[in-house]
């Protein structure tokens, strides 16, 4: 049976390149592409058996972390490894932090992508060089109590933090805004926040810096 690789970028040139990195390495891989968040969960709802995905930071319906986040909620079985421009090893360090399985630099040659998807895929954690720094004691905090949210809380949690409201999140997600609110006082409860503003500040910390795409 062949590997079942998924690249989400949004990047068209990209991801073609990393699929023919990805074919030197896996001849026999069945690779699937996406370019958003949304594309991706819809990928992933026939293609729940996947061995890998080969995840960009930035996309659309992401923002830093999150969509990161949002996968490994839905998919916690898939290993995820995160594909992005930035080299710093406090971002590869974070990646990790949020559920990643790996870390590629966009920069990486091909004996280092190879070696990346070797290892995820024999089931150990894989960085490009060894990160001696690490996430603020908040931060750890902030990602431990995230991993106690539902896939659904999560949802509800990530379009809080885009300002919209209520009637808005109950309309997208299919449910009535009393349970919208039900969630909003579980999230609340686990995050260890008391309203809306303490929940958008605190998601701060899913935040990349411009600089570190």
């Amino acid at each position: 049976m062949s590997t079942r690789i998924i690249i989400a970028d949004d990047h068209p040139l990209f991801r073609n390149a990393l699929c023919q990195a990805v074919k030197q390495v896996v001849p026999d891989a069945d690779i699937m592409e996406c370019d958003s968040i949304s594309s991706l969960e819809t990928l992933l709802a026939t293609q729940s058996d996947a061995d890998l995905i080969l995840l960009d930071l930035r996309m659309p319906g992401a923002n830093g972390f999150s969509g990161l986040v949002l996968i490994r909620r839905q998919h916690p079985d898939i290993p995820v490894v995160v594909i992005s421009a930035s080299d710093d090893h406090m971002i590869m360090q974070r990646a990790i932090e949020y559920g990643a399985s790996g870390f590629i630099p966009k920069a990486s040659d091909l004996s280092q992508i190879a070696t990346a998807l070797q290892t995820v895929m024999n089931g150990s954690l894989w960085l490009p060089s060894p990160v001696t720094q690490n996430p603020s004691n908040e931060e750890h905090e902030f990602a431990q109590r995230l991993k106690t949210l539902t896939p659904q809380q999560l949802r509800v949690f990530m379009m809080l933090t885009k300002g919209l409201l209520n009637k808005q999140i109950a309309g997208q997600v299919n449910v009535s805004e009393a349970t919208v609110r039900t969630h909003m006082t579980a999230i609340f409860r686990k995050l260890g926040v008391r309203n809306r503003t303490q929940a958008v500040l605190a998601a701060n910390y899913l935040n990349v810096d411009d600089q570190d795409r």
